[in-house]
């Protein structure tokens, strides 16, 4: 399986799928069946490589596949793209639950430091040696591919956490660290929904038949899982969350000149609908901010090309010379040696990128400097993600409505 980190290898992936996006989507869903003969699976997207990274937006795949599909066919699939959306407004409304999951990670990863034990069990499951074929199995595709099928992820987290009885933020970093996919804000509250922690008191529990039933068709048979913990315990935690819903930048007339910035989470600029030309491309790919640890091959060359590439692209479209922002280096000299004062970019959300990027693009907000982008889509539905899902859902046939993706 191979995610080839261009804009171009996004929509011929959307195209191929989009047909399949309505009932058989919604009937085979749950299944990891495993990867077919060209490499992708058959019965989901696998689009969110291209979508964390900005090479593809939410609003493109809903508008490609309601073209395929009335709203009631692909209402499945068009759930599980605004539970991106969800898990996006939730955090930003919420960015302590990101500050809580960093600290507690590094609180995590200075025990597994000094308890040989710990360090021992954390390396077993990591590396796939924990006796329970399943988890195993997932363990090293996560590894080797730099995705895992939903469910499997749901299951591997449970395992994770009831069975072996890991410290979540472990888990959830080494999802971050490998995945292609890696999003702080569904990563993040995908692991707290499993611990009980999301919706208080509400756990997943993995057993060995459910895990048996959705992996039957593997070419190989399904997944054995033995031993797992039969009860999940929800966990706790002392700090409470408190929600407020953060001002959004308006929409504005681009400022003349800018450059035009392009990041992990923004790496092409034809989803952002820009109408005024840039005068620079600045491209400044951060996957080595995902995690203290070390970033997985897949996750940090997909990041590291999609950026480049989409900076490329982007030069060809504007006709304006690309340059690097590397770690380190001043933003404000870039813009100075260019003789240009503005910045240009998609709203940072709350995650690494915006922690590694925030404090020089923050001057520059503050100077009156900085343009943030924020698509319709998340503008509309944000308000609603100040819950569960519930609220989001429901709001949905009204947000298609208002942004003209009604469908047929």
């Amino acid at each position: 399986m191979t995610f080839f980190p261009t804009r171009a290898a996004g929509l011929e992936r959307l195209h191929e799928f989009a047909q399949s996006a309505g009932d058989a989507y919604a009937r085979n869903r749950n299944f990891d069946d495993g990867m077919s003969e060209k490499g992708f699976r058959t019965n989901i997207s696998q689009l969110s490589p291209w979508l964390h990274a900005g090479l593809l937006s939410e609003t493109e795949v809903l508008e490609a596949v309601l073209a395929a599909h009335g709203p009631k066919s692909a209402e499945s699939f068009i759930s599980e793209v605004f539970w991106r959306v969800y898990f996006k407004g939730y955090l930003e409304q919420r960015p302590t639950i990101w500050r809580s999951f960093t600290e507690g990670r590094d609180a995590a990863f200075a025990k597994v430091d000094n308890n040989s034990g710990l360090a021992k069990a954390y390396g077993v499951a990591t590396e796939g040696r924990t006796g329970i074929a399943a988890f195993d199995h997932w363990a090293r595709e996560l590894v080797e591919t730099g995705y895992l099928h939903n469910h499997a992820r749901m299951w591997f987290a449970s395992i994770w956490i009831f069975t072996l009885k890991l410290d979540w933020e472990l888990g959830a970093d080494f999802f971050l660290r490998h995945l292609a996919d890696g999003d702080a804000a569904s990563n993040t509250l995908s692991w707290r929904w499993v611990a009980g922690l999301h919706t208080a008191g509400k756990t997943y529990l993995a057993t060995a038949s459910n895990i048996a039933r959705f992996t039957e068709r593997r070419p190989d048979g399904p997944l054995s899982a033995e031993g797992l913990a039969e009860e999940a315990e929800p966990l706790t935690e002392p700090q409470e969350h408190s929600r407020s819903m953060p001002p959004l930048p308006k929409n504005a007339p681009l400022p003349e000149p800018y450059a035009l910035l392009l990041h992990d989470e923004a790496a092409s600029h034809e989803p952002l609908g820009i109408d005024i030309a840039p005068s620079l491309i600045i491209s400044a790919p951060r996957p080595e901010a995902r995690s203290p640890g070390e970033i997985g091959k897949i996750a940090q060359e997909f990041a590291r090309d999609a950026t480049q590439m989409g900076a490329n692209a982007a030069s060809d479209a504007f006709g304006c010379s690309v340059t690097q922002w590397t770690a380190g280096e001043a933003i404000a000299d870039i813009l100075s040696n260019a003789g240009i004062e503005n910045v240009v970019t998609a709203y940072l959300p709350m995650g690494w990128t915006k922690d590694v990027l925030w404090p020089e693009l923050g001057e520059l907000e503050a100077d009156g400097r900085l343009t943030q982008i924020v698509c319709d889509l998340d503008r509309s539905t944000w308000p609603h993600a100040r819950a569960g899902f519930f609220r989001v859902k429901k709001a949905i046939p009204d947000v298609l409505g208002e942004l003209g993706l009604a469908g047929g």
